[in-house]
């Protein structure tokens, strides 16, 4: 295998944009909410008791302080793309609480969801080549793929064992197995979330390089968390789901970082 370009170009500050924006704008909501409820919460319970009411206003700006150190340590890494120590713990909530409201804000301020996951895999891959600090043994990481990178005509039966490929060369599964075998990397292909998520408790690794589309990669990241999971995009020049491709450089370059080959 040829040795891919190990550099790291900046982040497309438009993806900066759009992801930091909405992550803002959700975080905006959230604490509107949060005040509001506290207001009509200080209400009632000061007919019960004013110690209640103090008690509620209390939970009210602890929680506002709290989130609004999460979403500054969030954007703080984001706009330095760095994984920093503080922010691996918290960057759960981001994915758990803040991106599935994204994805609903998003459409309504004119920006598909397509391109609000696109950025946020981004974002993520980034934060996890910054934080991959220890190089990661090759039996511990999983190449999982998806079903439709295997060409369509193909008769053979890949999903339950990926040694069935007879390695024609008419789809990417050929070139990806290859790269499996020199790396010594586990490989598998999923025809769906609920299979993948069984591969993954199977295989239990500590580390996932995926290939998918933008919807099958956020949820992925968010089902698996805190296992990381570095996204690669599928190319669907016959549209999705049907005869895809893979950039195979970039997934060599992504076993090379985490192998620490490079």
């Amino acid at each position: 295998m040829s040795t891919p370009k190990t550099s790291e170009p900046a982040l497309p500050p438009s993806k900066k944009r759009i992801f930091i924006g909405l992550l803002g704008l959700t975080f905006a909501l959230i604490m509107l909410l949060i005040l509001i409820g506290g207001w009509v919460a200080t209400i009632g319970l000061n007919h019960l008791h004013p110690i209640l009411t103090l008690i509620a206003q209390t939970i009210a700006v602890l929680t506002c302080i709290f989130l609004s150190g999460i979403i500054s340590a969030l954007i703080f890494s984001i706009l330095l793309e760095k994984d920093l120590p503080f922010t691996q713990r918290i960057r759960g909530l981001g994915i758990k609480l803040f991106l599935p409201l994204m994805e609903i804000l998003g459409p309504r301020l004119g920006i598909s969801k397509e391109r609000v996951r696109n950025s946020f895999i981004e974002i993520n891959n980034r934060l996890l080549i910054s934080g991959n600090r220890h190089k990661n043994k090759s039996e511990h990481l999983l190449l999982l793929l998806p079903h439709c990178l295997q060409n369509a005509d193909c008769q053979r039966r890949i999903t339950t064992n990926i040694d069935n490929c007879q390695q024609c060369g008419k789809c990417d599964i050929d070139a990806l197995v290859k790269l499996a075998q020199t790396y010594k990397v586990r490989i598998a292909v999923a025809t769906g979330g609920t299979l993948a998520r069984k591969i993954v408790r199977d295989h239990k690794p500590r580390l996932i390089v995926a290939v998918a589309c933008e919807r099958d990669l956020t949820s992925g990241i968010h089902d698996t968390f805190p296992l990381p999971v570095y996204g690669i995009l599928n190319q669907r020049p016959e549209g999705p789901c049907w005869n895809t491709r893979v950039d195979v450089a970039e997934v060599e370059k992504a076993l090379q970082i985490f192998l620490k080959r490079v």
